[in-house]
This record gives structure tokens, C-alpha cells and sequence, in this order.
């Protein structure tokens, strides 16, 4: 198919959005012809044997072969003209709106028909329909051809959002109703009159593996009533393609998702075939599913999904996932749009849209959803700014699998960190939270998808612990000219002595984790008529001032100040300092000490004048589980926050013995470190690469921090951060009521 379709792009011209959907449309309907005479929908072999006894070996008549068989499809038999030849009328009537349009079909050479000829003999009917529409997609996405159709959503995954939501509650009631024909046919009118809406559903996945299950349950359903009968029932499937629904921007992506969903419908009459000896038939093709071409953050979800009275609807789905620094113009207008009356949305990712369109579809209405999201929607600052507005419209978590590697069957897909999350209208039913694929029954699930009360970390200017202050290192402006490598240094310090007292270390994020050495001049306002003689000096303050004057908003104010940093926060003494961003992958945040002289840039955190048991509660898992939770993300790495982070983590007021005792294991972490002094902090805290000693040493130092919460131990990293959002909220309210 991959190959037919590059030689028809050789031939052809496909720009206009009207020739692109002609082409998609075309490819459709071939995947059909290819696909029914396959599996008995045509009689076997039809389709191509027609078209290799009725054109000319050049392709030179093809297109108005295929134009006039597909008329002869949109034909019913008693409408056909008379003279129409045997080898058409050969074809059966197909409707279903897959052949009604007219669309410019390309034009062919010797080589594309031969293609065409070729795909006819492959076993179409060895493709199961969830990797029908995917599968087909990447034949016009070149990128996607080294996995050609693995690029889809495993049905597992799909299963992990569809039992949750609504199959594994019908299957109580089939249960419940087991026993009893008038409950059983009233599921099976439940079932008929079901809605499923995917408003991102690519070629269909989610909603065939949807319309597949709900079949399933249904021939179990007619099984049982016919055992509770003496006469077997002669009625046939209830379920429709009708019933589903979804939204896809991609045009080719949306043509298949139709031509998926008959696909399925054709092999789901075969299993009933099977199991009761009778089935509607293939042709003519009913209406097929509710799939409208368009922008789902535009389109107004209730003209693409009627709610009449009554209604059941389920939406779900895995939306697309982009952090704002990767919005196009285009999705910023569309999160402005929907975001319009919340204001401010640029800490969001733009799946949040499908969550804030979901709660006002359902609001108080007979409608859940689910969406398979990145993380990042229950971390961060992105909790506080779109949970208070799900829970605000009486709505609340109703099941949530916590974050777990999401991966297609691409090869050597990596995949991506996702939770699932399942909303509903306030209700008194269960709510499951799924840890590890263990399903267990809670209380509440709060917006950081663990067992606790719905409460939202923001952002403070003091610690809620009785911890000293944190504040972030210097930052330059400077376009560089005030840091200078090594080599620098010592070129300035040969050209004139004099420049060293100008000179102090100085370290940012990536010096500090891969053990690169730089300075920075430092010059005090006292100081710059003494610096200004040194010309080497002179020269990068001038070029400073040049390039802050040409600069942003932010440099320009420091313009007249061209010798010093624009921010400074730098005292004469030894500092403890944590980077700005780290690696999601660390067991372990990296936390070291600083001599003083060092000036610490806005690439890392700094504390001065701390106690050294500060270090082993920042070093501490507990502490890294914390602010994997809490902070954002600056693509998939931590990205620290002193307001967010820090200053709300619990910590108990602990005695001096306790401090002692964790000043000790500090020491002992630090002298694991010193044995292997060649290596630099970023390969000393790769988790696959991590010395043992230094392993055991945290380990240890993990022991003591989690026995100043508690002397029973925690058994898992939900337990912990549980413990430590129930901590959190107690100190919260104890703070609120001395105020």
C-alpha cells in the first residue's frame, strides 16, 4: 500500500485540501473492496480479478473502471441501468454513505496498476480491525513506515479505560441479572442505547475495541436468555455503529476510523454467525459511526454528540499531550478559547482542554469520562489551576491509574510517563485506584491521584517546615561576556595580576552534575573604577552593557549596572546547593555542599548557613517522591521549586539526637561519593550505574529520615507520599488556626 501510494504521488498532484481528501477517500475504498473480497463480504477474489480482466495493462482506464464500480456500489440492484455489463452487476449494493460521494479519483500507470494487482493477492482477511486503521495510516505517514502498523494503542492499554468506565459495571449487572430474562433483556435494551464518544479518536481505536466488548457482552446476554428458554431466540445484534461517536482533526485518520468501525462490525457478525448460527447480513452496509472531521478544542461537542434525555454517554480517549512551549499559534488561540473564562492558561498542557470541555459535557448529566493523560496534569503548578474547576462542577475522581510507562507496539518504543483518570458526577459508588495494576478500593482520590482529600499544593514564600530559606542562585543576563572558562581566567590573570580579585568560581546546574569548572567576574559597586583599568575587564563589562541594551525588557534595566549580575544572591560561606532541573530517572535529588568564594547561578538552589541534616532530608527518597509529585516539569526532567517544593514539604520538628544521627549518615554518603572521586554526580546518580556503597549509604540515610515521620516503616512510595499529603494537610490547618 506504502508503495502504491508513493507511485500514485510520482503521477498525480495532491495539494488542494479537496484533492488530499479525494486521495484519502479513494484509499478508503480500496481498503474495502481489498478487505470484502477477502472475507466473504464479495465473493472470494472479485475485486481483483475484475479489475485485472477489465482494464488495460497500462492503467490508462482504470479511474473510470473504479468511478463506475464505485456508482455500480452506491446502487441498489433494482436501480442499475439495464445495459449494465455482467461483470459489474457482478458487485453487490454496499450504501453506508462509504461510496456516496463523488470524489477525482487519480489516474494510473502500468506500474500502479501492477501494485494494485499485487496488494490484491496478500491475505487481507488475516487483519484484525484495531490495527486495521493504524496500520493503514502510516502508509501516508512515511515517518511511521520502519513500524509499520505497530504505531497503535495495545488493547490492554485500551482495556485499562474501558473497564473501568463502563464494562466492568455492565458486567455486575450482567451477573446481577443472571438468573432472571426480563433483567437481561432490559440490559440488553441498556446496551443498545448506550453513547460512546472519542472527541481525539485517531482511526478508531478506543471506539472499535468499545463497539467489540459491548458486542461480546451482548452475545453472552442472548446466550443466557436462550439457556433460560426453551426456544432459542431468533433476534440479531441491537448494538449499532450508531451509537459511537468521535472527533479527529487528521482527514485520512477520520476516512479510516469509518472504514474501521465497519470492518469491525463485519467480523463481530461472524463471531455472532458463529456462536448462533445466524447474523445480519454484511451488505448493505448500515450507517456507520458519528465521525465528524474537525478540531475537537472548536467543535461543539454536544452537535457532534447529541444529549437527549435519558441518554448514557461515556467519552474517553488519549488526547494529544503538548506543554505550552511546544503550542503553535493555532493552540494557543484554541487554549485561550477554551480557557476564556479561567484567564491565565500558559502553565497547562493542552490535553487540559479535553478535560475542561469533558466536565462541562457531562455536568450533571447521565455521562462519565476517562482520558489517558501525561502526569503532569495531577503535578505541579497545573493541579491548582484545573482541578478546583473539575471539582467545583460536582464532579470527582471516580477510578485513576497512577503513573505507568504507556507504550504502543512501535519497536524500541519508549513510551511515556501517563496516568488514566476516570470523572464522573458526585456519587456514592466505589472509586478505585489501580498501583502497580492492583485495583484497590478508597475513600477519595485527590487531584495528585492518591487516597487523601481533594487539596491543591500552591505556591508559599516561607517554609512550612522549620526549615531555613531557599532562594535561587544569581542569575547574569550578561549574553556571557561576565563568565569565563578556565583558560580565560588564566589569560586574564597573566595579562594583568590585578584581575583576580575580580575572579570567583562559579557553577551552574550542568558544572555542578558533571564536574565542569567556571568563573565569573564579580565586581562590587565599590569596585568598578578599579576593574574598569583592567582592560581585558573593561572590554567584557562594555560588551555586557551592549548586549543588555540590545536585549529583552529584564536586561535593559540592568544596562546601567553593565559589571554585575542582575540578580545576586551571594554570601561569603559555604553553601548547600540543589539543581533547577534533574532527571525524572534519579532515585535520589543530587545535593551538595560549596566552598565559599563559589558564586551559585540560577541553574541551582542555594541555602546558606544550613544544618548539615538539611542535606540528608533533601537527599532523601521521600523528598524526591515529594517533588516528583509536586513540582512541574520542564519537558519530561524535575524542574525544582523553591515555593512550590520546598517550602511545603512536612517534616517533623525532630530532637538534636535525631539531627546527630542524620548528620552522621550524611557524612557517610558523602565519603561514598569521595571513593569514587572520578565520577561525576550525574553518573554517580544514574540508577543503573549508582556504586553500591553510595546505594546502601542513602539507604541507610532513607531509614532515618522515614523514622522521624514514624517508627513503623512505609511499604510503598503511594504509602509514602499518602503519609506526607495527610502531614501537609494537617499543618495547613494547625498554620490557619494560629492565624
Amino acid at each position: 500500500m506504502a508503495k502504491l501510494y508513493d507511485e500514485l504521488q510520482k503521477n498525480n498532484e495532491f495539494k488542494t485540501k479537496e484533492e488530499i481528501h479525494a486521495l484519502n477517500v479513494f484509499l478508503t475504498r480500496l481498503l474495502f473492496c481489498y478487505f470484502a473480497e477477502d472475507t466473504n463480504i464479495f465473493p472470494d477474489n472479485l475485486f481483483t480479478s475484475s479489475l485485472s480482466s477489465h482494464t488495460q495493462i497500462d492503467g490508462s482506464d482504470l479511474d473510470a473502471y473504479l468511478q463506475r464500480l464505485f456508482t455500480i456500489f452506491n446502487t441498489p440492484n433494482t436501480k442499475r441501468e439495464p445495459n449494465t455489463p455482467a461483470y459489474l452487476n457482478a458487485f453487490p449494493y454496499v450504501n453506508g454513505g462509504l461510496f456516496a460521494l463523488h470524489v477525482k479519483l487519480p489516474t494510473f500507470t502500468t506500474r500502479s496498476r501492477s501494485l494494485m494487482l499485487e496488494i490484491g493477492q496478500l491475505k487481507w482477511s488475516q487483519i484484525n480491525p484495531d490495527i486495521f486503521g493504524s496500520m493503514i495510516q502510516a502508509v501516508v505517514t512515511p515517518e511511521h513506515r520502519g513500524g509499520m502498523g505497530m504505531h497503535y494503542t495495545s488493547v490492554p492499554n485500551i482495556m485499562k479505560v474501558i473497564e473501568p468506565l463502563f464494562l466492568d459495571e455492565l458486567y455486575v449487572e450482567f451477573e446481577k441479572s443472571y438468573e432472571s430474562k426480563t433483567k437481561l433483556k432490559a440490559l440488553r435494551v441498556r446496551l443498545s442505547k448506550l453513547k460512546i464518544f472519542d472527541p481525539a479518536c485517531g482511526s478508531g481505536n478506543f471506539l472499535i475495541i468499545a463497539y467489540k466488548k459491548l458486542r461480546e457482552l451482548e452475545m453472552s446476554i442472548l446466550q443466557r436468555i436462550d439457556s433460560l428458554s426453551r426456544e432459542r431466540s431468533f433476534v440479531f445484534s441491537e448494538i449499532k455503529l450508531t451509537q459511537f461517536y468521535g472527533i479527529e482533526l487528521d482527514d485520512f485518520a477520520h476516512e479510516v476510523a469509518l472504514l474501521s468501525l465497519w470492518l469491525a462490525e463485519h467480523q463481530m457478525n461472524l463471531e455472532f454467525y458463529k456462536a448462533f448460527g445466524r447474523t445480519s447480513p454484511s451488505l448493505p452496509l448500515q450507517d456507520g459511526g458519528n465521525i465528524v472531521h474537525g478540531n475537537a478544542t472548536r467543535l461543539n461537542w454536544e452537535e457532534v454528540c447529541p444529549k437527549n434525555g435519558g441518554d448514557e454517554i461515556y467519552i474517553l480517549g488519549n488526547p494529544p499531550y503538548l506543554g505550552f512551549r511546544n503550542w503553535d499559534n493555532k493552540q494557543k488561540e484554541e487554549m485561550e478559547l477554551v480557557f476564556s473564562e479561567l484567564g491565565n492558561v500558559k502553565r497547562l498542557d493542552y490535553i487540559s482542554c479535553w478535560f475542561k470541555k469533558a466536565t462541562d459535557f457531562i455536568y450533571k448529566i447521565n455521562s462519565k469520562y476517562s482520558f489517558v493523560s501525561t502526569n503532569s496534569i495531577s503535578q505541579g503548578e497545573q493541579v491548582s489551576l484545573i482541578w478546583p474547576y473539575i471539582f467545583d462542577s460536582e464532579q470527582e475522581i471516580s477510578f485513576a491509574h497512577q503513573s505507568f510507562k504507556w507504550q504502543n507496539n512501535a519497536k524500541d518504543n519508549a513510551g511515556v510517563t501517563v496516568v488514566i483518570i476516570g470523572i464522573r458526577n458526585k456519587s456514592d459508588n466505589k472509586k478505585y485506584l489501580y498501583q502497580n495494576m492492583i485495583k484497590k478500593v478508597v475513600y477519595n482520590i485527590n487531584p495528585y491521584l492518591l487516597e487523601g482529600s481533594n487539596i491543591y499544593i500552591k505556591q508559599r514564600n516561607t517554609p512550612i517546615s522549620n526549615f531555613p530559606e531557599m532562594a535561587l542562585g544569581s542569575s547574569s543576563i550578561d549574553g556571557g561576556f561576565l563568565i569565563l572558562s578556565p583558560e580565560e581566567r588564566c589569560e586574564f590573570i597573566q595579562a594583568d595580576s590585578n584581575s583576580e580579585k575580580f575572579i570567583k568560581k562559579y557553577i551552574g546546574g550542568n558544572d555542578f552534575l558533571n564536574g565542569l569548572t567556571r568563573y565569573c567576574l564579580w565586581i562590587e559597586d565599590s569596585q568598578v573604577e578599579e576593574a574598569n583599568k583592567i582592560t581585558k575587564i573593561k572590554e567584557r563589562i562594555e560588551k555586557c552593557k551592549d548586549y543588555r541594551l540590545s536585549a529583552g525588557r529584564d536586561a535593559k534595566k540592568a544596562a546601567a549596572t553593565p559589571h554585575r549580575f542582575f540578580y545576586r544572591k551571594y554570601k561569603e560561606e559555604i553553601s548547600m546547593i540543589l539543581p533547577f532541573t534533574s532527571s525524572e530517572n534519579r532515585d535520589y535529588l543530587p545535593v551538595g555542599f560549596e566552598k565559599e568564594g563559589t558564586i551559585i547561578s540560577n541553574g541551582l538552589f542555594v541555602i546558606y548557613d544550613s544544618s548539615i541534616f538539611i542535606f540528608g532530608v533533601l537527599s532523601s527518597k521521600l523528598h524526591n517522591l515529594w517533588t516528583k509529585v509536586v513540582s512541574g516539569k520542564l519537558e519530561s526532567r524535575i524542574r525544582y521549586s523553591v515555593n512550590l517544593v520546598y517550602n511545603n514539604f512536612p517534616f517533623p520538628n525532630i530532637s538534636q539526637k535525631q539531627k546527630n544521627e542524620i548528620t552522621e549518615l550524611v557524612f557517610g554518603v558523602l565519603d561514598e561519593r569521595e571513593k569514587h572521586s572520578q565520577k561525576t554526580l550525574a553518573q554517580l546518580y544514574d540508577p543503573d550505574k549508582m556504586p553500591e556503597g553510595l546505594r546502601k549509604a542513602h539507604h541507610a540515610l532513607d531509614k532515618a529520615i522515614e523514622q522521624c515521620y514514624r517508627p513503623k516503616p512505609f511499604e510503598s512510595d503511594e504509602e509514602r507520599l499518602e503519609y506526607l499529603f495527610k502531614m501537609y494537610e494537617e499543618m495547613v490547618s494547625i498554620e490557619r488556626k494560629k492565624k
